[in-house]
Formats: C-alpha cells, structure tokens, sequence
C-alpha cells in the first residue's frame, strides 16, 4: 500500500548505558570488598551491618542509574560509577579509622557519613529529575551572587557561627553542623557563568593595554570583582584561606575560559603571591603553616601544641609505610594520624594501599575532571561550556590542594578530599556539583534536533519537488502549473548582461537546485 506523500517520522534510540551498568558493578566491588577486607583483618569476621551498608550503596546506585537513564539517557556513563568507586573505598577507610578510635574534631563516624552520602544523593538525582535543562539556572544569575555572598557570611552572624581550631566557618542549627562555603562556591560557578557568557567579548576586546597585558574595563569587570572581593574579605575573616584559595582559582579559571587570554593567568598568579606573602604576614597561623611545610622536622615544629608538624610528619611517615603496595586494609597503623578520617584521609589510605592504590585514586579523579571538562568541550551553549568548566576546575583544584598538602607539594590548607573524606557539607555540595556535570553531559551528548544534510529533519521527509535550472520557458522545460521552485536573487550586474543579450526579463531569476552545495567564493560555480 503507497501513499501519495509518504513521511518519514525519525526516532532516536535511547542508549541502555550498559557500560555503566558494568563500571557500577566494578566500583561497588571495589568499596563493599574494602568494607569486607577491614572486618575480616581486624576482627575474623564481616563487619557489624555489612549486608545492610552494601545494600544501601548497591541501591543508590540503582535509583541513581535509573533515573539517569529516563530522565538524563546521553549523560556520561563514567562519572557516576568513579563517584561511587571514590564513596566506597572513603566508607571502607572511615569504618577502618573509627574501630581503631581514631579521633580529631570529632570522632570517626562511617554511620553519618553514610547518612550524608545517601542524602547527597538523593538531592543530586532530585535535581536530575526535575531539572531538565541547565540553561534554567542563568535566568537566576544574580540571585545566585547574593546567595553566594549570603552562605560565605553566614559564619559571621552571632549566635549561628561556630568558631573550631580557629576557623569561624561552620553554622550550626538544631545539632546540625554545616559549612555554607561548600555550596557557595557552586552558586559563584552560576553567577560567573552567566554573567561572563553576556559580557565575554566585552572583557575578551575592550580595556586598555598595560606592559603588553589586555585589561578589562573598569565598568565590565566591576561586578564580578566586587563578588569576589567581597568573599575573599570574609573568608580571611574567617580564616579560611583554603576556600578562599578554591574561591581566587575559580574566579581567574572562568575569566581565562570566557575570554581566551593567557594574560589572565598570569596576573592571576601574581596576584596570589602577592597575597600569600601578605598573608603570611598578617595572620600568624598561616606563616605557622608555612613554617612546618619549609621545616616540618625541625624539633621546634614538631614539637609545638597547636600548629606544629606532628600531623604533617605522621602522614609522611603512613604513606611510607605504605611503600608500593600497601600493608592491606586493617594491617596498617593510619589511626596515628590526627584528623586522619578528614584532612589527612589520603595519607591513611597510603599506608594501606600504598603508592598503586593511591595512584589509582587520582586517575578516578582525573576520570571525573575529564569528562567534565569533555562536557564543557561538546555543549552547544555558552553557559554551559562555563558553568561546567568552571565545575570541574574547581574540583581538580581541591583535589590538588589537598594531595600537594599532604605530600608537602604546597602548603597545608585544611580542605578535604571530595566524596573520601568525612564531612557532610562537602559530601552534599559534591554531589551537587555531580548532579550538574551529568546534566550538562547529557545536553552535549543528546543528539541534535537539527537535520543536517543527508538526514531527514524532525517534521519528516516530503516528496520532491521537481527543480529546473534555467528560464520558465517551455523550450527549457517549463515546470507544471502549481509548482513552485526555489528562486535565487540575481545581482544587476547578471540582469544587465541578460537585457543586453536580448533575453526575456523573467530569465534573469535562476531556478537552482537546493540540493547543491552554495559556491564557496559566494558566486555561482563554473
């Protein structure tokens, strides 16, 4: 049976994300056998609550899978199974610590780690759901700078601030502590993504040029830099160099992804030196903290209660121990270390894993750096191509920060390991940051609804048109009453030589055929 005008209605094949099935599969392996092996070395046996752990990470896997295959189907399919890998051996790591009474702030506690991961990701996959486009968020680009600026100074208000080893960077409310400059850093991502995608050419071609640097104009730059001065005053305030460090690397990252300029970067190193040395100066915790990184087996600075290297020392020492292949979970002695389930976590890691295993670490970070920024790479629009590459600088930042603090690269900073380490605030806002990644990915992967040549469009095929090239004449045979052929303007010039050469006014529009490619040099071709 035919049909007169036959249509073609085209439909694109969801993927069924096998290969993250498969990588899933992998990573919980991988953190429900180091939960295992902890229990089996240390006490004989599995440990209290395996069975019901393991079925809670299997589970949100599950749902996590789920909904990212009908509601986000193009997403990457190896963010998600690095992220669970990463949550699973930092669980394993802090039920190792907690039985051995590792202590610091507070005491090791797997439980409510696990409490706050399963949160994190329930709030992630939430906004996975109903978010189903991120272009949404740059409707609230402003909105987004004064809740950035609101959770940097929540610290400061009396009576919610909670002042801890010198730091005033945590609220607390109802027993519930939390750090706001977690998830401000997410909402200064989105108020410099919008705001740098509008004025981008602005700031990439306009300003003076100073000892051969490209500078914006005062008037162009003034929003963002009064943003991230403002957070910069009140985190010195608070003394938290290390998100106001994370803070600094966002702001110049974005500036030199929006507008391509190498002078960016420069100035923005300079000016960093130009503050820690102030720093240094003026806060006398933070030169301690240089002192014990230039001199950390000095007697004087192992020896000195607070701030000295004992903590610094001790982490060398673990991973050490360590060597190439680990002592094994539960054979090693990282519960020595202070504050070795948060800032320190990767150097107990060290010493039960060794250099392969913490090797293997960095390359699932650097996997989830990657497809970020391959996201940013692929997405089709500008606040995306921002938004995600400023997401995922940020987190390679801090995962650089606290490794090089650790292994004595740079200076300690007090930031923790993303999705490792213990803390709540961190756990949320990363899966957060996740969440986001996934949608952009899914929005560069999806293919487009734009046909391009060779394929049929969204609305369908019709049935051809009969294309003449040359005069309506019906010596060059004239198209049939009702049919209508695409027509191309012809210049005066090209209507001048066919008057001259007698032919009729109505030759001088062509009838071309719209399947041939348009000449190159915009005349017609030989």
């Amino acid at each position: 049976m035919t049909s007169e005008n036959p249509t073609v209605e085209p439909r694109q094949r969801r993927p069924l994300r096998l290969a993250e099935i498969f990588l899933l599969i992998l990573a919980l392996a991988g953190g429900v056998g180091g939960f295992a092996m902890v229990g089996l070395s240390i006490r004989g046996e599995l440990p209290a609550g395996f069975w019901s752990t393991s079925l809670l990470l299997a589970a949100m896997a599950l749902v996590a899978h789920l909904v990212l295959r009908f509601r986000a189907p193009w997403a990457d399919q190896v963010i998600l199974p690095a992220v669970v890998l990463l949550n699973g051996i930092g669980l394993s790591m802090i039920w190792r610590l907690q039985i051995s009474g590792s202590t610091g702030m507070a005491a090791a506690d797997a439980t409510g780690n696990m409490r706050a991961s399963l949160i994190g990701a329930v709030i992630a996959f939430a906004m996975l759901w109903l978010l189903k486009d991120h272009r949404w968020l740059r409707r609230y680009t402003y909105t987004a700078m004064l809740v950035g600026l609101a959770l940097v100074a929540l610290p400061l208000i009396p009576g919610i601030g909670t002042e801890i080893n010198g730091a005033k960077i945590w609220i607390s409310v109802a027993g519930f502590s939390l750090q706001p400059a977690e998830f401000a850093k997410i909402a200064f991502a989105v108020f410099f993504a919008g705001y740098l995608v509008v004025n981008r050419d602005t700031l990439a071609l306009a300003g003076p040029k100073i000892l051969g640097l490209h500078l914006p104009r005062l008037r162009d730059l003034g929003p963002i830099l009064l943003v991230w001065a403002a957070s910069l005053v009140v985190l010195v305030m608070q003394r938290d160099l290390g998100t106001s460090l994370l803070f600094f690397g966002l702001f110049v990252a974005m500036l030199y992804q929006a507008t391509s300029r190498s002078s960016w970067v420069l100035l923005g190193l300079t000016l960093f030196a130009v503050g820690a040395l102030t720093a240094a100066r003026l806060f006398p915790h933070v030169g301690a903290r240089i002192d014990v990184w230039l001199h950390p087996f000095d007697a004087a600075q192992y020896e000195r209660d607070p701030g000295g290297s004992y903590q610094l020392v001790q982490g060398l020492f673990s991973m050490a121990n360590g060597g190439l292949f680990g002592t094994g979970w539960g054979a090693g002695r990282p519960f020595q270390i202070p504050y070795a389930y948060s800032d320190f976590i990767y150097a107990a890691l060290g010493e039960e894993l060794g250099l392969t295993g913490l090797a293997a670490i960095l390359l699932t970070y650097l996997l989830i750096v990657q497809r970020g920024l391959k996201a940013a790479l692929s997405v089709r629009d500008g606040f995306g191509k921002l938004l995600a590459g400023g997401l995922a600088f940020v987190m390679a930042l801090q995962i650089f920060v606290v490794v090089g603090g650790i292994t004595r690269i740079i200076p300690l900073t007090g930031l923790t390991l993303p999705f490792v380490a213990q803390g709540g605030s961190s756990l949320l806002a990363n899966w957060i940051v996740i969440a986001l990644l996934l949608r952009i990915s899914d929005h560069a992967r999806r293919p487009s609804d734009l046909p391009v040549r060779g394929q049929v469009g969204a609305g369908g095929a019709r049935e051809p048109e009969p294309v003449l090239v040359g005069g309506p004449d019906d010596s060059t045979g004239t198209p049939a009453a009702g049919m209508s052929l695409p027509r191309r303007p012809v210049s005066e010039r090209e209507a001048a030589g066919t008057a001259t050469s007698g032919a009729s006014p109505a030759a001088a529009t062509e009838y071309i055929d719209p399947e041939q490619p348009a000449d190159p040099r915009g005349g017609d071709s030989a």
